[in-house]
């Protein structure tokens, strides 16, 4: 039988451990015990239903904090898969298989392990290192890292840099990194008719009909142009309803759901006013309800990014590349404590996927790489 690497054996682990959002079944004990035997202080933050903690070892100074989530998605149809989901198998190829294995299980063994690795290597480390961990990523994301933010900002916790492991690369361990996503605004815009008859339009107010101007319009507009770090902000329709589901009933109502994924160029309110704007032209009848998943943030090259992107060179042999593109994550939430944020994890093809499965060497590749960032920004 082939022996597992240290990472491998966490990253199985953990994978056996059927955590679909928003469980943890024992995943952040596991972490928290090994944590714990290496010094770092321990505190779990249970909110409402969701399981976290916050650990952190060393003393005054710059802040490294390792974040992710033990939760994973559900696995679909289990007969689709090819080995079981929560099996954790590494076949003779080397892939490692199972729910989580490359979001983000393999990235938090990946942590662990290097951070055990330098703690026994530079026990007297500068500053302080520190772990996130939540179980409420993949599902509504309220009481997971926003809530413990909320609670870390309120007694004035410090945290300079942190490393999400989100799976950033795309064909190659380290080609690609996270330094920043844009954000993501949801509308849900309703437009009021007048229900008919189809053989008598003149007594009735179509919606679709008044409503379809105003939404290709707003489909053409040209919200920014982006910058050199952002690609332009898109405006998206991804549900469109009305109708009473006859062919001779004029609806009295139209549903249209929409969102932007934005720069830092736009703002959430100037979007907001734009739309407004746009529907009062055409002069509809119209009600938004807004919701906010998050604001765009960006890390630009600086002590975190620089030492990431060294980190990579050396072990991989490659020059990353610095992305903002993709959807939103957890750091949306801590960049907001004025955080540098770099999600760095293994390749994201089969994330969310049946079948998903990394690169069983990936993880080790990867486990260096962290540990050669903790060793540029904290060793003495």
């Amino acid at each position: 039988m082939t022996t597992l690497s240290p990472t491998l054996e966490l990253a199985c682990e953990l994978i056996r451990r059927a955590s679909v959002t928003p469980l943890d079944e024992g995943c952040q004990q596991l972490m928290m015990e090994r944590l714990a035997a290496c010094g770092f202080n321990v505190e779990p933050m249970n909110i409402e239903d969701v399981d976290n903690f916050w650990a952190r070892r060393g003393g005054e100074g710059p802040v490294l904090c390792f974040a992710g989530h033990t939760d994973v998605v559900p696995t679909g149809p289990l007969e689709a898969w090819q080995h079981a989901p929560f099996a954790a198998f590494v076949d003779d190829e080397g892939m490692l298989h199972g729910r989580g294995a490359a979001d983000m299980k393999g990235s938090l063994a990946a942590m662990l392990v290097a951070v055990e690795r330098f703690v026994a290597d530079h026990p007297q480390h500068q500053g302080a290192i520190a772990f996130l961990i939540t179980s409420d990523e993949e599902g509504p994301a309220l009481h997971g890292t926003q809530a413990v933010v909320e609670r870390l900002a309120a007694r004035n916790e410090r945290l300079d840099w942190c490393i999400v492991g989100e799976p950033s690369s795309t064909s190659l361990v380290g080609d690609m990194v996270k330094n920043g996503r844009r954000g993501s605004l949801n509308g849900h815009l309703r437009v009021r008719g007048v229900q008919g008859h189809v053989a008598y339009p003149h007594l009735a107010k179509n919606p679709i009909h008044l409503a379809a101007p105003a939404l290709a319009e707003l489909a053409g507009e040209h919200w920014d142009a982006g910058n050199a770090f952002f690609p332009p902000t898109s405006f998206q329709i991804s549900n469109l309803n009305s109708g009473t589901g006859t062919t001779n009933v004029i609806p009295g109502e139209l549903n249209c759901l929409f969102n932007f994924r934005f720069s830092t160029e736009s703002t959430v309110e100037g979007l907001q006013q734009r739309v407004e704007t746009i529907l009062d032209k055409h002069g509809l009848q119209w009600q938004i309800d807004w919701s906010l998943s998050g604001l765009p943030f960006l890390t630009e090259p600086g002590a975190l990014l620089d030492a990431v992107s060294a980190s990579i060179r050396n072990v991989t042999g490659r020059e990353t590349v610095a992305s903002t593109t993709g959807g939103t994550s957890d750091g949306r939430f801590i960049a907001t404590l004025g955080t540098q944020v770099v999600e760095l994890g293994p390749v994201n093809a089969t994330i969310h996927q049946v079948n998903e499965r990394v690169l069983a060497s990936d993880l080790d590749l990867l486990t260096e790489i962290y540990y050669q960032t903790l060793v540029r920004l904290l060793a003495n």
